[in-house]
């Protein structure tokens, strides 16, 4: 079975805004922000509730601009919609289950992210829009492949 996650990266000139996990799957890593549908919810409402939950912020403008296969991670394949998000209300605030940061983009912590980040993440900050697959054995990336898209209908 595949479940459908969002994930949500505030990018501003020359950083982006990423939080440490706290707990569950993924602790102690830095990632992006979002999490799984509820009932009823468009991925887009998921990632701007996400977004709110996990760091306090309330999203204005966001993008649509990738998408994720993960294999292997779990029992269940995982297919996760990328957003950037350009514009927000609030100050980003640690939550029970993340601790936002910023960071400088040539000073992403990639040694402490999920080993696909260094693949995708480049196409994230040079603002093109991309679709991926990756396969996991564990924690450890056995595999990937990863297109750029000209747009959101090659998502």
């Amino acid at each position: 079975m595949t479940k459908r996650l969002t994930l949500c990266l505030a990018h501003e000139p020359g950083r982006v805004l990423l939080g440490l996990k706290k707990r569950g799957f993924g602790a102690g890593r830095w990632n992006g922000f979002g999490g799984k549908l509820e009932a009823d919810e468009t991925i887009e409402q998921a990632a701007r509730r996400e977004m709110h939950e996990e760091c306090g912020v309330t999203v204005r403008s966001m993008e649509h601009v990738g998408i994720l296969l993960f294999r292997g991670q779990d029992k269940d394949d995982f297919e996760v919609h990328v957003f950037r998000v350009d514009a927000f209300d609030g100050v980003p605030t640690e939550s029970e289950e993340m601790r936002p940061q910023w960071f400088d983009e040539d000073k992403l912590p990639f040694d402490q992210m999920w080993p696909d980040d260094m693949f995708w993440f480049p196409m994230f900050l040079s603002g093109k829009k991309f679709r991926g697959s990756f396969t996991f054995e564990g924690q450890e990336l056995v595999d990937h492949e990863l297109d750029e898209t000209e747009s959101e209908e090659g998502i």
